[in-house]
């Protein structure tokens, strides 16, 4: 997912309209979500759990809402013209999503979440023309930091 980001980064760095950025970011949105839902039905068959049951359950439900915020703020974000402030909208939502879902997982998941927060708190901040770079470093970075940090430690 992180790699999906930076490349997405590249991208949205060069669109030429907002709708180009927009179409940018939802498809790497897309592809991610694709990545982790294989990554984690992967990781329950290993361990011979169901995908939404248990933890797993919890994990979802605890994701969903700040995920759904992010949504509607987005639409009103587009309709109101403050497209500058989705980066570190989605950035500070996602974070909030990963730390409520990853009470439910080991210690690194929460901890991922609230780097996110922060890299979201930044990018509302500071000047707009740093979106992209806040996206890079968050979606892309601390996916992969703390990604090889949890496969280190717990095998994915």
């Amino acid at each position: 997912m992180g790699f999906v980001a930076l490349i997405a980064a590249g991208f949205a760095m060069t669109a030429g309209s907002d709708v180009v950025w927009l179409a940018v970011w939802f498809e790497a949105a897309a592809l991610s979500l694709v990545i982790a839902v294989y990554s984690l039905t992967r990781k329950s068959k290993s361990e011979g759990v169901g995908l939404l049951t248990g933890p797993g359950r919890r994990f979802t439900w605890n994701v969903i809402p700040p995920l759904a915020a992010a949504a509607v703020l987005t639409f009103v974000m587009l309709r109101t013209g403050a497209i500058d402030l989705l980066p570190g909208t989605w950035l500070l939502l996602y974070g909030t999503s990963v730390v409520t879902g990853g009470s439910y997982s080991v210690r690194s998941v929460p901890l991922m979440g609230a780097t996110f927060m922060v890299v979201g708190s930044l990018a509302l901040v500071t000047p707009p023309s740093w979106g992209d770079a806040w996206m890079a470093a968050g979606f892309g970075g601390i996916h992969i930091v703390f990604g090889a940090i949890i496969w280190r430690k717990h095998g994915g």
